[in-house]
């Protein structure tokens, strides 16, 4: 049996979030997740980290 892990792309987070995906990628490069595009695919548990992040550091 084979599970796969959920995933999110770079881009589907910052539409979700309604900013650019250089923010995103920004903010990858501050946490030290990888990601170098808006194809680039995040776990949930590295969408979290970016999300509580832009959430603190925004407004």
């Amino acid at each position: 049996m084979v599970f796969h892990t959920a995933k999110l792309r770079v881009k589907e987070l910052a539409e979700a979030m309604s900013v650019d995906p250089p923010e995103i990628i920004a903010t990858c490069i501050i946490l030290k997740i990888p990601a170098s595009s808006p194809l680039s695919s995040l776990t949930i548990e590295q969408s979290k980290k970016i999300i509580d992040y832009l959430k603190k550091n925004k407004i």
